[in-house]
């Protein structure tokens, strides 16, 4: 944490209306300025629009052409800074600094020789700086009329100081000042002080930006705090773009923060590369991407992909988790050959042999040759796009079969024309979604055979059961959409072609094993009865059209790659997110010690296989910022017991109030509802109930109250977020349920900036 010294007791409450009356000034001319910007973006919108017209109808020419594209442009870009200057963001203005430079006119201050951030621009320095000067910082760059800069954009080098300066190096810096403001409103001032004897006239207000920011209530939201980063965590947002750029820490440390400013910084400091190539960020649940997704637009950023792990394949939509054996099997590497055997066979419902006429002849192709064709073919092409050299391959083998009798060419003619052929094709041979691929593992009898020697037959009847649940509820889970990509990956892009076989769930009988020893299926074409007895108020039709709605894309490469809770990914989730990133540069942000996946060795190697040879940097987070520091000794202590090398940082800020452990007693309900009637009325923002699943039913209700300011929620959703206060609900269940056992009940007992309640 920067060092800061205490603020002048001499400030008057009449100083301190007076400084905040001087940055009102200033933030009302950035609004003026901004607006009349906004009327020009508009103004050069509908010039664009304007341009390009014609009242031909006949052929365009070329330099008509051309004034359409260039009308396109001009709208395009001038909708978007309209579009930008017209977001009002919380603080478009957030600091300021005071700077007094060296006598030769030199500045720390301006590392590039850009004083308002602005790259294009070069100015004499010496010429151009005052010996005091004051510089604001925000979340735009914003000009008057004369071209002057007004705001300086935080990710620009002139901004650097406002992160990086330091009572031990000022960097010309006299006071650093954090603004809060409501909309255009400026409420209240925070100042750093940088030298220890400042000038008679520099007001200091309050006790430190830093602090006051901790201190602030949480919301539904991450706040992202680009007006209080710290040196350390700037080296790291402004780390070179190439290669792999790791962030780890312990709870609390600003891990996620700094990740995503560090995805703003790309943007901006390399726009053509990033905007072009795209930034996709990667969290560990559907909540952390709501709770964050205000994040980087409010820096002025909407090229970010987001998406949760479980939403990371377009066509797959998951939130839903595994129990943590069946969560083990499909994240482990071993799963892959499962899923390579499934790739390669027999739809249900496919005919075993061929039969036909053609050319006048009866034509019989048998099992083992239309298996010794499958294993050909796909030797070398991916299932879906083989299906035209799969039936060059079945007319040879029906000349073959026709003791060549006849012209050959004229044989090949026919074949290719046969409707017979079409059908048969069409069954043989259908294009198959990597969905309904996966979903034939829940027949028992396909998932113990692909699983056989891969498996054990508890595994793999473990493995069939968890699908049968995504068939019984229509919803994949978490794990499931790695083994989607996989199985995307291994078959290909669909073609146009459509598939009309029928699900597997309809299969009763089963008769001709395959190679595998799969069993070729008959359908029946009976329609199982809803699952209601199962405790699902969903039909068999309704959850595989659930299951299977929309399309599985390809598997887009992004120019970075930007992981949060990177501690969580199975070694198949590695290997989904690397073939999004087969180019990209990466930001990998994780602490061990709060891990859900057991396998670290597994997911080390599919890490590392992702990252390819990239060179990496790692930087390191030692301070605990979120947690105050009776919250945080709370949970140190269950961590070091099981955990002795657990990254512990140094939480910084006490409250003067201990964890309460209470009694879980009989009525759990009652429990939490007297735990909350306290800390509701103690905290201002957030409360939590982190409750095991046991309870989750029980504890619903509950979510609501305090104004809308409670929910409950599971241990595994909680990655990545924070609360004001939290309640959490039997930490040996959590334990007990949980897939990294201990390590997840860390992270529930570090989310609580200010309060927490323990039932027990």
């Amino acid at each position: 944490m920067t060092e800061t010294a205490s603020p002048s007791p001499d400030t008057s409450a009449a100083q301190v209306a007076h400084e905040i009356a001087v940055e009102q000034a200033h933030v009302d001319r950035v609004y003026a300025e901004l607006a009349k910007a906004a009327q020009r973006a508009e103004l050069v919108e509908a010039e664009g629009l304007a341009r390009g017209r014609t009242d031909r109808t006949g052929d365009v020419r070329d330099e008509e052409l051309t004034g359409l594209f260039e009308r396109d442009a001009l709208v395009f870009n001038a909708a978007r800074r309209r579009t930008t200057l017209e977001s009002q963001y919380e603080g478009l203005v957030f600091g300021r600094l005071d700077l007094e430079h060296s006598p030769d006119g030199s500045s720390a201050g301006f590392p590039d020789g850009s004083p308002d951030g602005y790259p294009d621009v070069s100015l004499d320095v010496s010429l151009r700086v005052p010996a005091r000067e004051v510089r604001y910082i925000g979340r735009l760059g914003v000009r008057d009329d004369d071209y002057e800069p007004l705001v300086i954009d935080w990710r620009a080098p002139a901004a650097s100081p406002f992160y990086r300066a330091t009572p031990v190096e000022p960097m010309d810096v006299l006071r650093r000042r954090v603004l809060r403001c409501k909309g255009p409103t400026v409420v209240g001032v925070e100042d750093d002080l940088m030298v220890s004897d400042p000038p008679e006239d520099l007001v200091v207000v309050g006790d430190g930006a830093l602090m006051a920011a901790l201190t602030r209530s949480r919301g539904k939201q991450m706040r992202d705090i680009v007006a209080t980063i710290q040196r350390h965590q700037d080296e790291a947002i402004r780390a070179p773009s190439r290669g792999v750029t790791e962030i780890t820490g312990g709870p609390g440390t600003g891990k996620t923060v700094v990740a995503l400013h560090r995805a703003a910084y790309l943007l901006y400091s390399e726009r053509r590369r990033f905007e072009t190539g795209g930034i996709l960020v990667v969290g560990p649940s559907a909540a952390y991407t709501a709770y964050i997704e205000r994040v980087l637009p409010s820096l002025g950023e909407e090229s970010v992909t987001l998406r949760s792990v479980g939403d990371v394949v377009d066509g797959v939509t998951a939130v839903r988790l595994d129990s943590p054996e069946a969560a083990a099997i499909k994240g482990s590497l071993s799963v892959r050959q499962v899923l390579s055997r499934a790739a390669h066979d027999l739809a249900p419902g496919a005919p075993t042999e061929f039969r036909a006429f053609v050319a006048g002849r009866a034509v019989r192709v048998d099992a083992q040759r239309l298996r010794s064709i499958r294993s050909h073919v796909l030797r070398s092409a991916q299932h879906n796009l083989a299906t035209a050299a799969a039936r060059t391959a079945l007319a040879e083998a029906a000349w073959v079969a026709a003791h060549r009798e006849g012209e050959r060419a004229d044989f090949l003619d026919r074949f290719a024309d046969s409707l017979d052929v079409d059908a048969f094709m069409a069954r043989w041979w259908p294009q198959l979604d990597p969905r309904e691929v996966l979903l034939w593992l829940a027949d028992p009898e396909r998932a113990r055979s692909y699983s056989h020697g891969v498996l054990s037959e508890a595994d793999a009847g473990l493995l069939s059961a968890s699908i049968q649940r995504a068939l019984a509820t229509g919803q994949w889970s978490v794990a499931d959409a790695a083994l989607v990509d996989d199985l995307s990956a291994r078959l290909g892009p669909v073609q146009e072609t459509p598939s009309e076989e029928r699900g597997f769930y309809e299969i009763e009988e089963y008769d001709n094993l395959d190679s595998y020893g799969v069993a070729e299926v008959r359908t029946t074409g009976q329609r199982v009865g809803r699952v209601e007895e199962r405790g699902y108020d969903v039909t068999p039709a309704d959850a595989r059209e659930r299951l299977l709605h929309g399309e599985v894309g390809r598997s887009e490469s992004y120019a970075h790659v930007l992981v949060d809770e990177a501690q969580d990914l199975s070694p198949m989730q590695w290997r989904m997110v690397g073939r999004r990133g087969r180019s990209a540069s990466w930001t990998v942000v994780g602490d061990a010690a709060q891990a859900s996946w057991p396998g670290a060795r597994e997911a080390r190697e599919a890490r590392g296989e992702a990252f390819g040879a990239q060179e990496r940097r790692q930087f390191h987070m030692e301070t605990n910022y979120r947690n105050a520091r009776e919250v945080f000794d709370y949970a140190r202590k269950v961590i070091l017991r099981h955990v002795p090398d657990a990254d512990i940082p140094n939480a910084v800020r006490e409250t003067g109030v201990e964890p309460r452990e209470l009694p879980l007693g009989p009525d759990v309900r009652s429990a939490a509802e007297a735990a909350l009637e306290d800390l509701v009325s103690e905290v201002e923002g957030s409360v939590a109930v982190i409750t095991p699943l046991r309870y989750a039913g029980e504890l619903a209700p509950l979510s609501g109250l305090g104004n809308g300011r409670v929910q409950v929620v599971d241990p595994m959703s909680t990655k990545g977020l924070e609360y004001d206060a939290t309640v959490v609900v039997d930490p040996g269940e959590i334990t007990a349920e949980s897939p990294g056992g201990v390590r997840v009940l860390y992270v529930a007992l570090t989310r609580a900036a200010h309060r927490m309640t323990v039932l027990t």
